[in-house]
C-alpha cells in the first residue's frame, strides 16, 4: 500500500508519466421494442423486455496528474487483450516517454508474462522494459484511481442498454473526447502518514 501511496506523491514528469489501469465488463443488451421518446409532460418509455447480446470488456487508463483518460472496448478480457492494450499505450500516447509508471491491481492477467503470450520474446521484452509496475495490495484495489474513473464512466454513459460492441466503442469514444476536453486532474489526499494512523490495524505489531 505504501508503495502505491508514494507513487502518488511524485511530481509530474512527462518522461515518466504515471498512469492507473483497470478494466470492467459490460453486458450487451438490445431493445426488443423501440423506446418511445420523451415528449412534453411524458418521460421516455422503455419496454422491460430485452435481448442478451453477450458481454464486452472495457480497459481504462487514467493519468491522475493531467486528467488524460484512455478507454478501449474489447470482445474478451484475456492476457492477450491486456498485452495489446499495454503495447498500444507504449507505442501510442506514451511513445516519447522513457518509462511508464503503472499502478494496477494484481489480477492474473496483469503481469509481464501476458506480454510473452501475445508477442515474440524480443517484442515482449521491449515493452516490459518501458514499464515500472506498482501493484495495489490484495483487497486494496480502491487505491487504483482507475477504479474511481470506471465508476464515473458507469454513471455517465454505461447505465443504458447497449446492443453491440461497435455501438459501445462509439459511446466510449464520445465520452473519452468529452472527458479529456475537461482535463480534470485528480488530487489524491490519502498519504502514507494517513495510512499508518487510520489503517494501523493492518500493520504488524512488533514485540
Amino acid at each position: 500500500m505504501e508503495d502505491v501511496l508514494e507513487v502518488y506523491r511524485r511530481p509530474y514528469d512527462p518522461k515518466r508519466p504515471q498512469i492507473c489501469l483497470d478494466e470492467t465488463s459490460k453486458q450487451l443488451l438490445e431493445h426488443t421494442r423501440i423506446p418511445v421518446p420523451a415528449s412534453p409532460g411524458t418521460p421516455q418509455r422503455v419496454d422491460d423486455e430485452y435481448k442478451r447480446c453477450g458481454t464486452a470488456n472495457i480497459f481504462l487508463c487514467v493519468e491522475p496528474l493531467t486528467g488524460k483518460t484512455i478507454v478501449k472496448a474489447t470482445e474478451h478480457r484475456t492476457k492477450v487483450d491486456f498485452a495489446h492494450f499495454i503495447r498500444d499505450l507504449c507505442d501510442g500516447p506514451y511513445r516519447f516517454a522513457d518509462r511508464i509508471v503503472v499502478v494496477m491491481d494484481n489480477l492474473n492477467t496483469h503481469s509481464l508474462a501476458s506480454l510473452y503470450e501475445a508477442f515474440p520474446p524480443a517484442e515482449a521484452r521491449r515493452i516490459a522494459e518501458k514499464l515500472e509496475i506498482h501493484y495495489t495490495p490484495k483487497h486494496g484495489s480502491w487505491l487504483d484511481i482507475a477504479e474511481i474513473e470506471l465508476s464515473v464512466l458507469a454513471r455517465q454513459c454505461l447505465d443504458q442498454r447497449i446492443g453491440s460492441l461497435s455501438n459501445l466503442k462509439e459511446i466510449l469514444n464520445s465520452w473519452e473526447a468529452r472527458h479529456n476536453a475537461e482535463a480534470r486532474c485528480v488530487t489524491w489526499r490519502f498519504t502514507t502518514d494517513d495510512a499508518r494512523i487510520k489503517l494501523r490495524r493492518l500493520y504488524p505489531v512488533l514485540k
